[in-house]
């Protein structure tokens, strides 16, 4: 099973049909297929072999998204790294992946040009994707105008690898998460069925490449032949023009980019008529925001909850009125299992971690068999490390991260309880809640904020409003804090971890 020969069938079944929109390119099929064999048989010519480690740190691009089927057809493995990631973080990566070839692009090189003697990647391995010239890198432009745009013919098992996607690091420390050609074409089939995507389909992704959040729509429009609509980055405004004057279909998108689009004014019917399917993932999305994006935009929207690793649950358009709080079921073939501390199952209702099993379960992460035995038990069993209960109809509830967990007192606090709350100020557009140290309780909750216009509310103001509608005295916020963005990855998930280590770290002051 090769992922690379859907391309090569639908230039062959559907050659005239749009492939890929990107800005003002527009590729059929047949184009699309010639331009990504060029690009497998250019990493042929230089050298690149079957199971040879690719890395690329490119944005959005037509060439990024070349490169991601090129490997799929010559059966090299693609790592796909953040231009985020810098410095001794990004060194890392690229010799822990055991990377021959770097691929970016000329504003990039300031980054990678420190890096070069520490690295093992051969000097004539470092490609340029944007054409510029630059002493010292080769030319992606030049190198596959020159090959052949012929099928490369390389022999592929479903067993071997596609890709190794480093985790976004929101919890600890990255790891290299292995994807094989049989996973991702799980991904191609289970997610355009639970996703309804058709040939017919229009695909729009805003989001970072990088993420694998992203395949998760690039697999099924692909295996369908649907048409995909790629934006070099997400804008609030340009995304709904973009949606409206290609009638697009199918979107997928992590909270803070749903909320920035209900942010314009313009997120409505009228706008977005198009749409079939809205679909949250990354984070959970907060009730308040779910219920006024079905408001302004009922019968589209889905929500996907899931772990690179491999699990998923989808909560269906048809099962959000009766079942709004949930992140829905496992889609066919995955099992879920709630786990309660002493290793027994959770009965409906009663909290524990989420462990779950499937057909896009990893095989483990990169060269890190220690890992890979905490996360995957002998059964196959993955342990989520997120808490949630299930319902008497086997729907899965989000309550939050084991490691996000609050023990203030002794008394176990969930972050997203208080979130939940948080959110439904009226001057608060978005929020995050996590522990600081605290003398007396060990810890203590604070809340931060993106007001929705600046000075709406002050921090007390806030404060006394939250700590007058939370269920318990535990749950009372310390503080507030007002930002103007949070941190975040390249997948746009809010790093709480970044903003919780000045804390623990004692460089702020501790209450």
């Amino acid at each position: 099973m090769n992922i690379g020969s859907l391309l090569a069938r639908h230039a062959r079944c559907r050659p005239d049909h749009t492939a890929v929109i990107f800005e003002d390119q527009r590729l059929t099929w047949r184009e699309f297929n010639s331009r990504v064999n060029r690009t497998a048989n250019a990493l042929l010519n230089l050298g690149v072999r079957k199971g040879d480690k690719v890395a690329v740190i490119l944005g959005n691009s037509l060439e990024l998204l070349e490169i991601y089927w090129a490997v799929a057809k010559m059966g090299a493995v693609v790592v796909p790294l953040s231009q985020l990631t810098r410095g001794a973080g990004l060194a890392s990566l690229i010799k822990a992946s055991d990377a021959v070839l770097v691929i970016t692009d000329s504003h990039f090189t300031e980054h990678v040009e420190p890096l070069r003697k520490e690295l093992s990647v051969a000097s004539d391995r470092y490609l340029l994707a944007d054409g510029t010239r630059v002493a010292g890198y080769r030319s992606y432009a030049e190198l596959t105008a020159a090959a052949s745009d012929a099928e490369p013919g390389v022999e592929i098992s479903d067993t071997d690898p596609y890709n190794v996607m480093f985790t976004s690091g929101t919890t600890g420390d990255p790891k290299g998460i292995v994807h094989t050609h049989y996973i991702r074409s799980m991904y191609c089939t289970l997610i355009a069925m639970s996703y309804r995507i058709t040939p017919e389909s229009v695909v729009a992704h805003a989001g970072s490449l990088v993420f694998n959040g992203a395949f998760v729509t690039l697999m099924p429009a692909v295996f369908c032949g649907a048409t995909y609509v790629l934006e070099r980055s997400f804008n609030a405004g340009r995304l709904i023009d973009v949606i409206r004057r290609e009638k697009v279909t199918h979107i997928q998108l992590v909270p803070s980019q749903i909320i920035a689009m209900m942010a314009t004014g313009r997120f409505n019917r009228e706008n977005l008529g198009s749409l079939e399917l809205l679909s949250s993932l990354g984070a959970p999305l907060h009730l308040e925001h779910k219920e006024e994006l079905i408001r302004q935009l009922p019968g589209r929207f889905y929500e996907l909850y899931g772990l690179t690793e491999g699990f998923v649950t989808i909560l269906d358009k048809h099962d959000v009125a009766r079942k709004p709080g949930s992140v829905g079921v496992p889609p066919p073939f995955f099992e879920m299992r709630i786990v309660k501390e002493d290793g027994g199952d959770a009965a409906p209702g009663e909290t524990g971690e989420i462990v779950g099993r499937g057909p896009i379960l990893m095989p483990g992460y990169y060269r890190r068999p220690d890992l890979t035995a905490q996360a995957i038990d002998q059964n196959g069993w993955l342990r989520t490390g997120d808490m949630g209960y299930v319902d008497e109809d086997g729907f899965l509830y989000l309550v939050d991260r084991k490691k996000d967990l609050i023990i203030s007192g002794g008394v176990n606090v969930f972050p997203r309880d208080i979130e939940e709350i948080v959110v439904q100020h009226p001057a608060v557009r978005e929020a995050a809640v996590f522990g600081i140290p605290h003398d007396k309780w060990g810890e203590t909750p604070i809340a931060c904020v993106i007001l929705r216009d600046p000075g709406a509310a002050s921090s007390a103001e806030i404060k006394d409003w939250v700590n007058q509608r939370v269920g318990a005295r535990y749950q009372q916020v310390s503080e507030v804090v007002i930002m103007e963005d949070f941190p975040r990855n390249t997948a746009g998930k809010t790093l709480k971890r970044q903003m919780r280590e000045p804390y623990w770290a004692g460089r702020k002051t501790l209450i």
